[in-house]
């Protein structure tokens, strides 16, 4: 960890916090993190990347930890997002790299090969295949009135509920609830902070010490822009019509990721109806994985990753 240098880097009007090792490789990968994450989630894969060879590059999203808020956040939408990720390679100097996605990292990764295939090498995700936002990005109607989605993207319900508890607990509760094979679905009348049992220890692979370091970053930045990127600009068309990843890609799936268990989820991937947008893509199912399967397996995932990576430069 102590390789990891950090920095501010102006992207867009904002600075951004980016962590990085190797930072003169030319070879580069650049990570993107999902929900309750932050650019620590990525800590054993940035040292395999650079290990390999790579300049491994992760980011704070806008409005993420480090990174500075936008000063309007509820018009954000996902194409801040894949504009902030062009901004950066600019800001860097960098013409080509590898982008890997996890979680909601995933949409801007696939969309920015989709959108300036020139810029993207290839393509890694975890946790989440291709998807468009827009109104079908997620079939809400098709689970309860309690699913964790739904009630996220209501105006006020997860500030409201978020906010009995302190920053370190909110993240506790929702890292528990992801980290599970269950689709987190409230009851009528319960919240979703409600689901988490305090007697449940943290996963092995998910220190106290871990914990800390993400709840530091949410402690400066709040979860508001959180909220509104991914939750509330989900159903927002971001202006892309007919998206096609043409550049090599691997999509990694833990067999018991909640995510598999969204109406549809499952057989979009084993299908294959995902290729239609993704033609070169490799799948790779991990048995014991959850959706935070790059932490709980990180020596076989950077296997995946490096494998991946060299095969493609």
């Amino acid at each position: 960890m102590e390789k990891i240098q950090h920095s501010q880097v102006q992207v867009r009007g904002l600075k951004l916090h980016v962590a990085q090792i190797n930072a003169t490789g030319e070879k580069v990968v650049v990570f993107l993190h999902g929900f309750p994450e932050i650019w620590y989630t990525w800590r054993h894969q940035m040292i395999a990347a650079a290990n390999a060879g790579y300049r491994a590059i992760a980011i704070d999203f806008r409005g993420y930890g480090l990174s500075e808020q936008p000063p309007e956040p509820e018009k954000a939408t996902f194409k801040d997002l894949v504009d902030d990720v062009l901004g950066l390679l600019d800001s860097l100097g960098i013409d080509k790299a590898f982008i890997v996605g996890k979680d909601f990292g995933a949409m801007p990764a696939y969309l920015v090969a989709a959108v300036h295939p020139e810029r993207v090498t290839g393509v890694i995700t975890l946790g989440v295949p291709f998807i468009l936002p827009g109104t079908s990005a997620v079939q809400n109607h098709l689970l309860p009135e309690g699913f964790y989605i739904t009630r996220w993207q209501e105006p006020g319900r997860a500030e409201a509920d978020f906010g009995r508890f302190d920053v370190k607990t909110v993240i506790r509760n929702i890292y528990l609830l992801f980290s599970g094979s269950e689709v987190p679905v409230a009851a009528e009348g319960q919240e979703i902070m409600d689901l988490y049992d305090p007697s449940t220890p943290l996963p092995p692979w998910f220190s106290e010490e871990d914990l800390s370091v993400y709840a530091s970053l949410y402690e400066k930045s709040g979860f508001r822009f959180a909220l509104r990127v991914p939750y509330r600009s989900l159903t927002v068309d971001c202006g892309i019509t007919d998206p096609k990843v043409k550049a090599p890609s691997l999509l990694i799936m833990g067999e018991k990721d909640y995510v598999l268990k969204f109406p549809g989820m499952e057989d979009y991937i084993r299908s294959g109806a995902v290729k239609q947008i993704v033609p070169d893509l490799e799948i790779k199912f991990m048995p014991e994985g959850s959706h935070f399967v790059h932490e709980q397996l990180p020596k076989q995932v950077n296997e995946l990753i490096i494998t991946f990576l060299d095969k493609h430069i």
